[in-house]
């Protein structure tokens, strides 16, 4: 084993298993390895990057939270992938653009709107952020399996949290057309990650995907977050496609 430890995420090469959950708050990593696996291990806790190993029915897995926005989720993959991982399912809240969303649903993105500014230090804006479609595929039959309600179609990435605020920005009517306009354009639920997240896959040639549980519905004046619903539907999703992807 290569003792040389990653700079941020303070992992070495074969002390964590390919296949990986990517939350953005540390202490999910906790709970989802303390409440899903079997023989739970932390690996490393250092800056927002906790991680932990385990088993889920027989597969070892792996979790490791990212922080909150593109930047340092964009450089937990970027030295996951470095130290050998493969598999990444991102497992995350969001904020709902379709109204026809509520608090506790599951949306699988096939793709995301790059409103970060992360992905675009790698490639143009004109390069499309999309998930790997075996990963998506993965994603919908194990929702499908469990009889698990969820939304596929296109996200929506962001730098700032509160942005969604048309009153906390300077231009209130423009926030509020451009809000309009994905919802138009079918675009379902806004998030932080994804966008650089489905770019450095695509770039690296390793397998990306997200699924998120709504905590904030929906974009009308602003995003209303309603309270945290029970993670375990997101989980079990995100680990039953892993397991299937091994």
């Amino acid at each position: 084993m290569n003792n040389e430890k990653e700079y941020h995420i303070g992992i070495a090469k074969g002390e964590i298993p390919p296949l990986v959950l990517l939350p953005g708050d540390p202490d999910r990593s906790r709970i989802i390895a303390s409440d899903f696996f079997d023989e739970p291990e932390e690996i490393a806790r250092k800056r927002e990057f906790w991680s932990f190993k385990g088993k889920y029915e027989g597969t070892p897995v792996a979790v490791c939270s990212t922080g909150i926005g593109c930047p340092s989720a964009a450089i937990a993959i970027e030295e996951l992938i470095r130290v050998g991982c493969k598999t990444f399912i991102r497992v995350g809240t969001s904020g709902a653009i379709d109204s026809s969303l509520r608090a506790g649903d599951l949306v699988i993105m096939i793709g995301a709107v790059r409103e970060d500014g992360t992905s675009r230090q790698y490639v143009p804006i004109e390069y499309p952020a999309v998930a790997d479609p075996v990963v998506v595929h993965a994603l919908v039959e194990a929702a499908m399996k469990r009889g698990i309600s969820h939304h596929m179609g296109i996200g929506h990435s962001k730098d700032a949290f509160y942005s969604e605020h048309p009153d906390f920005v300077a231009d209130p009517k423009g926030t509020r057309k451009r809000w309009d306009q994905f919802r138009s354009a079918k675009v379902l639920a806004t998030e932080m990650e994804s966008a650089a997240l489905f770019v450095i896959g695509q770039m690296r040639e390793v397998r990306v995907g997200t699924v998120c549980i709504i905590v904030g519905e929906p974009i009308e004046k602003e995003v209303k977050i309603v309270g945290k619903p029970p993670l375990d539907n997101l989980i079990k999703v995100a680990l039953d496609a892993l397991v299937s992807l091994s």
